[in-house]
């Protein structure tokens, strides 16, 4: 990777602005089997940054300073089981949008939604 990267990321990395990133962060460990690089503690207990790596990618993480918006992230990983991730994900408190199913473009796919709102496009390839 070019020297500009920090190691051990990507050129692009999704970065969720959302309320409880504790909370996220729990969904993304439980659901994903992603790994906490780090976290930033804020003011008033709260979270200015965090990063969880899943597989390959890193997913950057900050709590909303203004409440007064909301941004809703949909995003797309591809997993070794569709069937056992999306479980987790029902089981860590996510609700499907999806069931997983064969798709005619070659992935089994499912789509969950967290309790944050964020969408999350589960996916593996299953024919070449």
């Amino acid at each position: 990777m070019s020297s500009y990267v920090p190691d051990g990321h990507n050129s692009v990395s999704p970065y969720l602005l959302i309320e409880n990133v504790e909370q996220e962060i729990e969904f993304l460990l439980k659901t994903f089997e992603a790994t906490l690089l780090y976290k930033i503690d804020g003011p008033n207990n709260s979270i200015k940054h965090a990063e969880v790596k899943i597989d390959d990618s890193v997913i950057m993480l900050g709590e909303r300073q203004n409440q007064g918006f909301s941004v809703i992230s949909s995003t797309h990983i591809y997993v070794k089981s569709v069937d056992e991730t999306y479980k987790r994900a029902l089981a860590s408190g996510a609700t499907s949008v999806s069931e997983p199913k064969d798709q005619a473009y070659g992935d089994r796919s499912a789509g969950v939604k967290d309790a944050q709102g964020n969408f999350w496009w589960i996916g593996t390839h299953v024919k070449k």
